[in-house]
């Protein structure tokens, strides 16, 4: 699990944040860092080598050869409704965290969102799948050793079930840690909002809906984009990797509830096999997004490559 820091070394601009078009928006993938190769075999443990191996369309992309899982970490940058928004955070830099793969990182996960178009002052709406540690990293940053909100003029969502339930949690220390430092500092600036999610979802913006999607925590949740007869799905932690197509029985080892975030995972499978929705996960290595097709007893990501790089105007 151990990993070098990210560390910009050089002055070169950050490269084009890879894109795909859903309708009229553009979503853009923005990079933070890609995780080490034992996460897989840590976070998803039934998805031993020789499963992995059996799957043949997980190759290259995806999984080695010999049957390790590949994962990273990064965010979706979108404008919808006029409303610049950025769904999940990251791990964050400069965080004291317990897994070393996450401590402490230097990555360069701010230019390169700003490379996108979209510089941290200018993003209206931040949407927290849920509340780990890999995902509000870059809710603050650090200024003059105290955490502050990263986008101050933004209006950062949850579920409320999910904060709820965090709030009666009996934390492990590192676990505090992350909510001192990259949660509490929203709620203290006001800048926290938290939505009642029904089973039919919630609608925050025009074609922008939270899907409640429970297991992996509580309150988590998937994001439903639609625009001009096109759908995309951001995963979240619902589906970490996409060997989760071919075994939906295959959980994280951080589930809260493994029995229901398998339901989850098994009703939104089934929701978007045989469509044309666009999903791209969060945790997907490239090429990330992809429709899902059904495959032998289960189902399969067929990949959809983001759009050429090329420089926002």
């Amino acid at each position: 699990m151990n990993t070098a820091p990210a560390d910009r070394t050089d002055a070169a601009a950050p490269a084009a944040a890879p894109s795909w078009s859903v309708g009229d928006v553009t979503v853009h993938r923005v990079d933070e860092v890609p995780l080490p190769p034992g996460t897989g075999a840590w976070l998803l443990p039934e998805a031993r080598p020789e499963v992995v191996r059996q799957q043949d369309w997980l190759y290259p992309d995806f999984a080695d050869r010999g049957g390790v899982l590949r994962l990273d970490s990064h965010a979706f940058a979108l404008t919808v409704d006029g409303l610049r928004v950025l769904v999940d955070t990251g791990i964050g830099n400069g965080k004291e965290r317990a897994n070393p793969a996450w401590h402490n990182l230097r990555t360069d996960f701010l230019e390169r969102l700003t490379a996108a178009g979209f510089h941290p002052d200018s993003v209206d709406l931040v949407i927290l799948t849920h509340l780990h540690a890999d995902h509000v990293g870059w809710n603050t940053r650090e200024v003059n050793g105290e955490w502050v909100p990263t986008f101050p003029s933004a209006r950062y969502v949850t579920s409320r079930t999910e904060r709820e339930f965090w709030s009666t949690y009996d934390m492990e220390e590192a676990r505090r840690q992350m909510f001192r430092d990259s949660v509490i500092p929203v709620e203290e600036a006001g800048l926290l909002d938290l939505v009642d999610v029904p089973a039919e979802g919630a609608e925050i913006a025009p074609g922008l809906r939270l899907l409640p999607t429970p297991g992996h925590t509580p309150g988590h949740l998937a994001v439903e984009l639609t625009s001009r007869g096109g759908r995309a799905l951001i995963t979240g932690d619902c589906i970490h990797h996409p060997v989760q197509l071919a075994h939906p029985a295959i959980g994280a080892c951080v589930d809260i509830d493994p029995a229901r975030s398998e339901v989850s995972r098994r009703e939104l499978l089934a929701s978007l096999a045989g469509t044309d929705t666009l999903v791209l996960g969060t945790h997907f290595a490239p090429p990330t997004a992809g429709l899902v097709v059904t495959h032998e007893n289960g189902y399969r990501l067929s990949p959809v490559p983001a759009a050429p790089r090329t420089s926002p105007r």
